[in-house]
């Protein structure tokens, strides 16, 4: 389980949660946390791990392992996760999120309640899902957004997800609020795109959050500079 007292022992190996800020990569959190375990216990390595990337564009739940817990961070990765967010439909972007400017709409006039809730009826269950062009699968050795981001095509191969839940949780267009529970390996972007196809229009995610790790919730996390000042006054 996650550290919830105040008896915390870094170096041996801790897990702990952390609401990760819009616009950080997973990566600056690790960075973030290494450096500030490196100076108090001034030593120049230090074993810190994210069990999960969080896009930048994204905040929410991510789970920080140190020292040995780091050999734990493959069985935090495999456990469903929950997300809430906002897919705007009317309008698709090359990522299928905000990273890139929207290239084509579409008109929503006619689009209705229910084909929305059945939209989502239909992205839930067990099914290959394709990747976004921009993100981090590696291709040919390299992460499949530097084709991307030279305008050069991409092949990416469908991998099997399972989307539990779908819920609809507002309706208020152009935008959607929803809250999904999903495996590993699951782009919610992609679920965007498909759910603008599914209406016969267009569709980006423009906001996302992970409100849950398996048992790991978000309202037990503490924010990159909580951690980083309980860390220094230890």
């Amino acid at each position: 389980m996650a550290t919830t007292n105040n008896t915390y022992n870094f170096v041996e190996g801790e897990v702990i949660l952390v609401n990760k800020p819009l616009e950080w990569t997973s990566f600056d959190v690790v960075k973030k946390i290494r450096s500030t375990l490196q100076r108090h216990y001034n030593l120049k390595k230090f074993k810190v791990g994210h069990a999960g990337t969080l896009d930048p564009l994204a905040d929410g739940l991510l789970i920080i392992c140190t020292g040995k817990k780091t050999k734990e961070i493959d069985s935090y990765m495999a456990m469903t996760k929950v997300y809430s967010g906002v897919i705007t439909i009317g309008a698709t972007t090359p990522s299928y999120d905000l990273e890139t400017d929207i290239e084509e709409t579409f008109d929503i006039t006619a689009i209705s309640e229910d084909q929305i809730i059945k939209a989502a009826e239909k992205l839930t269950g067990e099914y290959e899902q394709y990747p976004p062009k921009f993100s981090a699968k590696k291709v040919k050795g390299q992460r499949a957004y530097d084709f991307a981001r030279r305008g050069e095509d991409v092949k990416l191969k469908p991998k099997r997800i399972t989307v539990s839940q779908f819920d609809i949780t507002a309706i208020d267009l152009p935008k959607i609020h929803f809250e999904i529970t999903c495996s590993k390996g699951t782009y919610i972007r992609s679920i965007a795109r498909d759910f603008g196809r599914l209406l016969d229009n267009g569709g980006h995610l423009t906001r996302l959050r992970r409100e849950k790790i398996g048992q790991f919730d978000i309202g037990n996390a503490k924010s990159v500079d909580e951690w980083t000042t309980l860390i220094q006054n230890l």
